[in-house]
């Protein structure tokens, strides 16, 4: 699943500090009672059914972008009409338009948003101010779809089965849909009250409007649905489907062909009103896209996104608290093989197989939600030729593993949680096991406007002995008005280390953040939005105490009447930094001179054919010859409502720094270097209609590495010259990866996808190679070239019954 664009940041803007109504702070609230229908209406997006002639109609919008509270134009009325059944809930809108000719409607893939018109609904079943589920519907006629939430967790993978239809006519354009009450969570009562809201964004003038008014001076737009009364005595749907699967695929490298053919399932049963699980029975991950590999030289590993569907969807509960990086299952294997002088290993896997995974998750009528995930994966062995005597044998890399997340999320007062996570990873044999724990507490006061939040979490790695490690954070904050603030202080002590089921990297700091926000709550005379931030930070090795880093940071960003955007910002540490990372030896630490650092940018209209993004940063050290260029361009072009295109292109031009280069028994060797990295993407998407698409996605990352000289790093963190050592560290990596993709959604909830990728890779000790060489060497490289077709098909039990009958 994808991210949706910036129209869905401008719609509810989620990322800003969050809190709800509570019984002490009367918010304005519309009401609309519906009523049950025994005439279907049909979803074809025109509304001359006879069941939409007496239904309650919501009207009367108001702005919420940019003009916030100011009634919708009198030009651009929209009236909304619901009904229900005993199957589920049916929407009509009606949203007019004075030159309907000039309504976006730029096609996109499904869960993307592209430059259309939008009409959205958020229903909440529990009508706690928590957690809705979001549909939108484009002029276009694209679906998307998500849970949105309060604290800034929401779940774009999130995919449901609704149906939907538009129609642009004469005086606008109108929406049908249906949402079967199987894709909602509601609790068991015979008479519902739920939250509601609806939402239009009209593309051409950047106006996002509002059924039930969202205030923009505090909180989220959660706070502010209405409330949709009349749904009695319903009587829904068994909540059970499957998803089977079928796959091929056909692969060639260095002159070898291989295939397979695989097959499986995901099941989704609700267990009740609140419950829900989720099973994958023999998955198939193959046709994820490519991960951006880069040349890293810190101490840290490279992270990685979810790709995989069925660990991004309804993961909202699990990812709480930072805890859980899904990555690791089916990653890596666990450890690499230890060979003989005469022993070599001839294969190893790549990654860990999966052997099935569930997670049960939803949330009571009394607000506590719960959420368990566990996933299996195979035992995984590496085979060791002895060169000497022929003979071979087979090490195990990674041995039958189980890994599980719970989750205990209690919500209390309207507007705060308490949160419980626990994750566990157990292996087979002697190999290690770990666990880790975390209360997190999300507190906000009855007026909305403060926050208190913090956490507290804990990591056991069983290993030869067991190894604890802490974690912990506390923090204020003021959530509203034009002025705000936070202040926060974070810990974690050198044992902390979740990289079982987790991703952490820095240990053994303590760090105080100060943070001040100023924003303009209306457009003014020039500009649409304003906002000014504030950031200090300083950090302190936690044992034995050392100052390490005191950071200044200032950033700007103005969108004017024209809806361009510009922005720019200063960073400086005027005392320098003590690194204790990079040296990779506890206790020691490399002194970094003092830097800084300004940037600036600028964003066109994003409503225009042409869109660009230009950025330049620049850093500049307290030491003759050292310093940092980054420019940055983006380009995005629409040749119609079909076709569109987007490049990139970064840049990294990093003179005289300082990097870990080796160690022995006696001494830590830093080196001085010189680097360029340049990477260039471009995609492309050509729609075909609102169910069928082709879209290319190219990357090509190349970065250059060349040593000026070597140093010993002396205790006090200052560096020495040396001639102990001299080792060549020069390199050139290469990373190109083409994914073309065609995809069908071809029923609801069912899809083919057909993919080709090609990838190659390399890493050279050399640098500074010619434009034609470095290419030349590249492509002479054994190149993979991989084909797939995927079929998954949605059954609903429902309806299969009625195929049997």
């Amino acid at each position: 699943m994808k991210t949706l664009l910036s129209a869905i940041i401008l719609l509810f803007s989620t990322q800003q500090f969050f809190a709800q109504k509570t019984e002490n702070e009367i918010i304005s609230r519309k009401n609309l009672t519906i009523i049950r229908t025994n005439s279907v209406p049909k979803i074809d997006g025109i509304l001359d059914d006879e069941a939409w002639q007496n239904a309650p109609i919501a009207q009367d919008f108001i702005e919420r972008n940019p003009n916030n509270g100011i009634p919708e134009p009198a030009d651009f009325k929209t009236i909304v009409k619901v009904l229900y059944d005993d199957t589920g809930i049916y929407f009509a809108a009606k949203m007019f338009d004075p030159n309907p000719e000039n309504i976006k409607k730029q096609l996109s893939e499904r869960d993307f948003t592209a430059n259309a018109d939008i009409f959205g609904i958020t229903i909440n079943g529990y009508n706690d101010h928590q957690q809705s589920v979001l549909f939108m519907i484009q002029a276009s006629g694209v679906q998307a779809d998500a849970k949105i939430m309060t604290n800034a967790n929401d779940d774009f993978t999130w995919n449901a089965v609704w149906n939907s239809a538009v129609k642009i006519n004469e005086d606008g354009w109108t929406v049908e849909a249906k949402i079967p009450f199987s894709e909602l969570r509601f609790p068991k009562k015979d008479v519902q009250q739920w939250g509601v809201n609806f939402t239009r964004i009209i593309a051409k003038t950047n106006q996002n409007l509002t059924w039930n008014h969202v205030d923009n001076k505090k909180a989220t737009y959660l706070m502010y649905d209405g409330v949709l009364d009349g749904i009695e005595h319903i009587k829904p749907p068994v909540r059970l489907s499957f998803t089977p699967y079928v796959s091929s695929y056909l692969n060639h490298f260095d002159g070898k062909n291989t295939s397979s053919f695989n097959g499986g399932m995901d099941l989704k049963y609700g267990i009740n009103d609140a419950f829900t699980l989720d099973m994958t029975l023999i998955p198939d991950f193959g046709q994820t896209s490519f991960d951006p590999a880069v040349l890293n030289l810190t101490p840290f590993e490279q992270q990685y996104s979810e790709q995989r569907s069925f660990f991004m969807e309804g993961t909202e509960l699990f990812n709480k608290g930072g805890l859980f990086y899904s990555r690791r299952i089916g990653g890596f294997p666990s450890k690499y093989p230890e060979t003989e002088d005469d022993e070599k290993v001839t294969e190893y896997p790549a990654k860990v197989k999966l052997f099935n995974a569930f997670k049960i998750s939803g949330r009571t009528n009394k607000g506590l939600g719960i959420g368990f995930f566990n996933g299996i994966t195979e035992k995984m062995e590496a085979k060791i030729l002895n060169e000497a005597t022929g003979e071979t044998r087979n090490e195990v890399v990674e041995p039958w593993s189980n890994y599980n997340v719970l989750v205990l999320d209690q919500r209390f007062n309207g507007n705060s949680s308490v949160t419980l996570v626990n994750t566990n990873a157990m292996r087979e044999g002697n190999f290690r096991d770990a666990n880790a724990t975390g209360l997190l507490w999300d507190l906000n006061n009855k007026k909305n406007t403060y926050n208190y939040f913090g956490s507290l979490k804990g990591s056991w790695v069983m290993d030869n002995g067991t190894k604890f490690g802490s974690r912990g954070q506390a923090g204020f904050a003021k959530t509203s008005g034009k002025n705000r603030f936070n202040l926060n202080g974070v810990y974690a002590t050198k044992n902390w280390d979740i990289n079982d089921l987790g991703f952490s990297t820095t240990t053994n700091f303590a760090n105080y953040n100060g943070w001040y926000g100023y924003r303009i709550l209306q457009p003014t005379e020039k500009f649409n939005n304003i906002y000014l931030n504030f950031n200090l930070n300083y950090f302190h090795r936690l044992e034995p105490f050392l100052y390490t880093n005191f950071v200044f940071n200032q950033n700007t960003q103005f969108t004017d009447k024209n809806y361009r955007s510009f922005g720019g910002g200063i960073e400086t540490t005027p005392f320098g930094e003590n690194d204790i990372y990079e040296p990779r030896v506890n206790g020691r630490f490399l002194k970094v001179p003092a830097y800084f650092d300004s940037w600036i940018w600028v964003e066109s209209d994003s409503r225009k054919k042409l869109q660009f993004n230009v950025s330049l940063d620049y850093y500049a050290y307290d030491e003759k010859g050292r310093n940092k260029v980054m420019p940055q361009l983006y380009l995005r072009y629409r040749f119609s409502d079909r076709l569109n295109a987007i490049w990139r292109f970064n840049t990294t031009l990093s003179n005289n720094e300082i990097g870990f280069a080796g160690k022995d028994d006696e001494n830590i060797y830093m080196g001085k270097r010189q680097r360029n990295t340049y990477e260039n993407s471009l995609t492309s998407q050509y729609t075909f209609n609102d169910k069928m698409s082709l879209s290319l996605a190219f990357r090509h990352y190349f970065s250059d590495v060349t040593y000026d000289g070597f140093s010993t790093l002396n205790q006090d963190g200052t560096l020495s010259d040396t001639t102990l050592f001299n080792k060549n560290l020069n390199g050139t990596y290469n990373s190109w990866n083409l994914d073309l993709r065609y995809s069908w959604w071809f029923a609801p909830g069912s899809q083919l996808t057909l993919m080709y990728q090609n990838a190659v890779m390399n890493y050279l000790e050399v640098s500074r190679m010619r434009f034609n060489d470095n290419f030349s060497t590249l492509f002479n490289e054994p190149m993979a070239n991989n084909f797939s077709l995927k079929l998954t098909y949605y059954i609903d039990y429902n309806q299969a019954k009625k195929w049997v009958k």
